[in-house]
């Protein structure tokens, strides 16, 4: 590890079965139980865990966002939708590419983005 790097973020989730499935199914990301209220993931080049909690993050109540990128924004946008994540923030242009925000079932709002038309 890197000295002073950021290396480990934590979200709150209604739903630790739910959550975890959606990410799995969509981003590949793999979990271990800590309990019954705890679960640690393992992202391509993020780790980090998810807390049982009736809160959720979002960017409304001053949260952090978590940007994930894709080399195909609709393919990835179809997944999260077919998973039962929710666009929250429609596809838009910005210096440098496009990007959507989406919630996952346990509300939590992450974002997509991508260099690529």
């Amino acid at each position: 590890m890197e000295h002073e790097s950021i290396n480990y973020v934590e979200f709150p989730a209604q739903d630790l079965s739910t959550t975890k499935q959606f990410f799995n199914q969509v981003f590949n990301w793999s979990f271990e139980d800590y309990g019954d209220e705890y679960t640690a993931f393992e992202a391509k080049g993020l780790t980090g865990g998810f807390y049982l909690s009736d809160k959720a993050s979002s960017t409304e109540s001053g949260a952090a966002l978590i940007v994930i990128y894709s080399q195909d924004l609709e393919a990835t946008q179809s997944k999260i939708e077919q998973a039962g994540g929710v666009v929250h923030v429609p596809i838009f242009a910005f210096p440098g590419g496009r990007r959507f925000h989406f919630k996952e079932p346990s509300g939590n709002e992450l974002a997509v983005w991508s260099d690529r038309e």
